[in-house]
């Protein structure tokens, strides 16, 4: 996270200063107006700035995945960049409008204008007579973003609607790539903050183009519904999926976009299944938490055609610390199923770091006898200490029941998946007690909206 949060000010504050060199003299303004001018056009660049690079992370790339810790903070990125480029809009849009009513008020006087000079560039008189409409179709489209923005992160707004509505946000965006290469000061286009607008305005467009397209995700492969089995206990449906031709690989902890239904969107899953060639099938356990995954058990058949897309994700348990602690609520105990899965197949050719020992805690509030059974095996067959907690039975399992439970913990690293809340109270516990986290402590932040 430490790398996204370096990103996130990083981008707002190199496209300030890059205005700042373009504009040396903004502070010696000696009218509102003229102050006014120049506030408008940093708030504009920042807005659309942090929006270009929100529609690029959409395409949810590679090349910066690693970097950034995993898709999982890849998207909290973009949706950090989002809600900047909505907050900073809407104050562009008050220096836009604010002095206006200030005028219509009789707070302020309108500054007279002069004859404006003749503007001998064709390209700068081009844009000019473009301004007009530049203007209307930008504050249209500044209105829909705020609202598109706003269902977004409504959390109660049904996924399936969220999926076709995030989508126009393209189209908001494509309207307000027009509305600032014309209202962008034209001196602007020679300086270095030109040179980046420019390049964050074309590589957005091209990102919104293909989301319109629907070519989000391109590393696309079919399989086939292979099996299905439903746990009631713990309400959590395992599918197995066969996909013959075009999967790369995963690692165990890695997750993947599935497709079932079109109309739906892809979802991630976790995949619950390490990898084998010879074998092409992965595993997915959903549990049934909200509209979609409640239905899924009457949606799938076996047999049913799907689209993956992936792998995703850093949460691969790379490290060579002589020990490693898991932890998994309720349906984050997934990536450690698929891990134990590899461990028990690679036991006699281990590619992880010799002598190291595994402990992995599960906590649950539901109880289903043949997933944990299933689980119990899965940690034998992969020499891993289990530990499970059903809240009901055993209480809450805290930062205190860890280290009493693992003398070595100071020299593990731990590995969390499951609610961020509980994942949040853990990382402060144990950094309370001079553990190093940021180095240690992995988390899946796994919340793509």
């Amino acid at each position: 996270m430490e790398n996204v949060k370096r990103a996130f000010w990083a981008i707002p504050v190199i496209l300030a200063v890059l205005w700042l060199i373009a504009e040396p003299t903004v502070f010696q303004s000696t009218t509102f107006f003229g102050f006014r001018r120049a506030m408008m056009q940093l708030t504009g660049i920042i807005a659309i700035g942090c929006m270009s690079l929100a529609m690029i992370l959409a395409l949810r790339p590679r090349w910066p995945e690693s970097w950034l810790g995993g898709l999982d903070k890849m998207y909290r990125l973009h949706k950090w960049l989002g809600i900047t480029a909505l907050v900073v809009g809407i104050v562009h849009w008050l220096w836009a409008q604010g002095p206006k009513w200030a005028v219509g008020w009789g707070w302020l006087e309108r500054p007279a204008r002069g004859a404006r000079p003749a503007i001998e560039n064709p390209v700068e008189a081009f844009f000019a007579r473009l301004r007009e409409p530049a203007e209307g179709f930008g504050e249209w489209a500044f209105y829909a973003t705020v609202v598109l923005i706003a269902l977004a992160l409504i959390q109660y707004f049904p996924y399936r609607l969220f999926y076709k509505t995030h989508r126009l946000l393209a189209v908001a965006y494509l309207v307000l790539v027009f509305h600032a290469v014309v209202l962008i000061r034209f001196g602007y286009w020679t300086s270095p903050v030109g040179w980046v607008m420019a390049l964050l305005l074309a590589w957005g467009t091209w990102a919104a183009v293909l989301v319109l397209l629907r070519r989000v995700g391109v590393r696309q492969v079919k399989g086939r519904i292979a099996s299905l089995q439903y746990y009631p206990g713990v309400r959590a449906l395992e599918s197995q999926v066969e996909v013959p031709r075009g999967w790369p690989g995963h690692k165990p902890g890695q997750f993947a976009f599935a497709t079932s239904d079109v109309s739906e969107g892809a979802h991630p899953y976790t995949i619950a299944s390490s990898w084998h060639g010879e074998d092409p099938k992965i595993t997915f356990i959903t549990k049934e938490l909200g509209d979609h995954t409640s239905r899924l058990r009457e949606k799938l058949s076996v047999g049913q055609e799907v689209k993956i897309e992936g792998p995703y994700g850093c949460f691969t348990f790379d490290d060579d610390c002589p020990h490693q602690i898991w932890i998994g609520g309720g349906i984050g105990i997934t990536p450690f199923v698929a891990r134990m899965k590899h461990m028990a197949l690679q036991k006699d050719a281990p590619d992880w770091p010799d002598g190291q020992t595994v402990d992995l805690f599960h906590t649950t509030t539901d109880v289903d006898e043949d997933a944990l059974g299933r689980l119990a095996t899965d940690a034998r067959s992969a020499a891993v200490r289990l530990h499970v907690l059903i809240d009901a039975r055993d209480g809450l399992l805290t930062g205190k029941r860890i280290r009493e439970a693992v003398p070595q913990w100071r020299e593990a690293s731990i590995w969390f998946c499951g609610p961020a809340g509980f994942g949040e109270v853990l990382k402060r516990d144990f950094s309370a007690h001079d553990f190093p986290v940021k180095r240690r402590f992995h988390q899946e932040l796994f919340a793509m909206r």
